[in-house]
């Protein structure tokens, strides 16, 4: 794999979770085969945790039904113990309650099993560099539940208690946060802006910082929150 600059990059690093060996296998090989480095599978929950937190993958592809442990809460387990670590959950659900506990959980994306298999291997391209990936009509899904969520009346604080300032961000920092929160992609960020796909991650990589968050999902519902979807 190369970068911008045609130097070659490290082979972005995948681990598959699925309790059906053929399906598992499958995956994986087609993966092996485009260029990803498959670092480990795993067949369930508790194996999935021990191995993903043992060999770091870059992306994690997730199945939700499996036994010993369940992928919510593998996907939880792992994005708080290796955040750097972005979950794709590879599913046979399409139930929304399915799709926003996953995303809840930390997961990036959400890609039906039905999907090609090149609709895969993009969905794990674009997961490696934090672009939210969504099966069609399940984006609008996700967008709509954060809209709602931020919609709540926030808990009251103590009359007393001193508010910590909010970070202050760079004018570019904002307009990035502003398309981030229209569920744009990063691709779509930088061409929008005129900018390169590197400096877009850049500049988000600095606002999770600044804002102590942990990944792109909980930055959405930050931004909606303060109503930076809007026109």
């Amino acid at each position: 794999m190369s970068d911008a600059k045609g130097e070659q990059s490290a082979p972005i690093k995948v681990m598959v979770v699925d309790d059906h060996p053929m399906w598992r296998d499958a995956v994986a090989r087609d993966l092996a085969a485009s260029g990803f480095d498959v670092v480990a599978t795993a067949g369930d929950g508790e194996q999935a945790v021990r191995r993903a937190l043992a060999v770091r993958p870059d992306v994690l592809v997730l199945d939700l039904n499996l036994p010993a442990r369940p992928g919510v809460q593998v996907c939880k387990d792992v994005v708080a113990a290796e955040p750097a670590t972005r979950v794709l959950v590879l599913s046979a659900s399409g139930e929304h309650a399915d799709v926003l506990e996953a995303v809840k959980s930390g997961a990036t994306g959400y890609l039906l099993k039905s999907a090609s298999t090149d609709e895969l291997l993009d969905a794990v391209r674009r997961t490696a560099v934090g672009d939210p990936v969504f099966t069609p009509g399940l984006a609008g899904l996700v967008l709509g539940e954060y809209r709602r969520l931020a919609a709540e009346p926030a808990p009251a604080a103590d009359a007393g208690a001193d508010e910590p300032k909010a970070p202050r961000l760079t004018d570019r920092e904002t307009e990035v946060l502003r398309l981030v929160a229209k569920g744009l992609s990063y691709k779509q960020i930088a061409e929008r802006l005129v900018i390169s796909h590197r400096t877009v991650q850049n500049h988000v990589q600095n606002t999770l910082g600044k804002l102590q968050l942990h990944n792109r999902v909980e930055l959405v519902r930050y931004a909606i929150e303060r109503g930076l979807d809007g026109e």
